[in-house]
């Protein structure tokens, strides 16, 4: 197959608000020894993009400036040493940047194949917030079996997928949400309860669900004040992972909570992590959760979708929260 040598990207001209996500032309990237090229067909948008486009989350050293750390397609070139992947496989990828365009290198490890019963737009909403849920969710926070899962956050991309992970290997799920159609949505993807943060006190209805224990486990976007009142609603042993600071980066928290009953608070970012690192989430998923969604317990949670040349409006549709599950970009 010949590839061109150019290629449809989005780039960020300067930062600021949507309207600075153009189109241009862009090289074909070559994979390096290790990588593979896929030809992509979709691209998910994550609350990262956002701040990289704002300017407050520049690439990693050696990633694409060009947005989207996930996509889908089909594999069209493997760099040296490659050989669990062939030309022609269909799959979708976690990567650092580089998403947002009809061409993309992927790391081999990073690469999982498109579910059976998935199209692209679908598989291209699963790498980001299915490694990131997993890795904190199971890996840092450790929830066991019987534990409790209280999500913030719970329409969210990231919040459809850890309802869904959570609910298909057999835990209690709870979790927030800002207006009543979303909270609606949360439960029928399987949240045992959702909360209306607007309208009650999380901390007091977590309490009453739990039978006052607490949940064991609580996957925080929110940080900033919420952080106490979370150590309130956690059990004895539980433990928070913080993946994002929607309500701010700095908290006050109550040390005693934390000494009296072992709590533990953790979290991490995974765009800087290195490839063997990703490449051992991507393994734990295809032997985990692949399964539970080729059978069907989970399904991808697409909101909308938005050709390639209307970034600009797919991330004005983020930056609003209107949106329930994934938005995606097609290519």
């Amino acid at each position: 197959m010949t590839l061109p040598e150019t290629m449809r990207a989005v780039e960020i001209t300067q930062p600021g608000k949507p309207e600075v996500l153009k189109l241009a032309a862009r090289p074909v990237p070559q994979p390096r020894p290790g990588e593979v090229l896929v030809k992509v067909e979709a691209a998910g948008i994550n609350r990262p993009d956002v701040l990289q486009r704002m300017g407050n989350y520049p690439p990693p050293p050696g990633a694409s400036d060009i947005p989207g750390l996930e996509m889908a397609g089909t594999i069209v070139a493997l760099g040296e040493g490659v050989s669990d992947w062939k030309l022609g496989n269909a799959v979708c990828a976690l990567v650092s940047g580089g998403g947002y365009a009809e061409y993309c290198t992927a790391p081999a490890p990073q690469c999982l194949p498109i579910p059976k019963g998935l199209i692209a737009v679908q598989a291209a909403a699963l790498p980001e917030t299915f490694f990131t849920v997993w890795t904190n969710v199971f890996d840092r926070a450790r929830l066991a079996p019987g534990e409790t899962l209280l999500v913030q956050g719970g329409s969210s991309g990231i919040g459809v997928s850890a309802i869904q992970m959570a609910t298909a290997l057999g835990h209690r799920v709870f979790v927030t949400a800002g207006t009543a159609e979303k909270c609606r949505a949360c439960e029928l993807l399987g949240a045992e309860r959702a909360i209306n943060y607007k309208a009650e006190d999380f901390g007091a209805v977590v309490k009453e669900v739990t039978g006052g224990r607490g949940v064991n486990v609580i996957l925080d976007m929110v940080g900033g004040d919420y952080v106490d009142r979370e150590l309130k609603c956690l059990a004895d042993d539980g433990r928070i992972a913080i993946i994002a600071m929607l309500g701010g980066a700095k908290a006050t928290i109550s040390l005693n909570e934390i000494l009296r009953r072992r709590l533990l608070i953790t979290g991490s970012a995974l765009r800087p992590r290195p490839i063997e690192f990703k490449g051992a989430i991507a393994k734990a998923l295809h032997e985990r959760i692949w399964p539970l969604i080729e059978s069907g317990k989970i399904r991808p949670m697409i909101f909308e979708a938005f050709p390639l040349s209307e970034a600009a409006a797919a991330h004005a549709l983020m930056e609003s929260g209107r949106h329930i599950g994934k938005i995606v970009l097609t290519v």
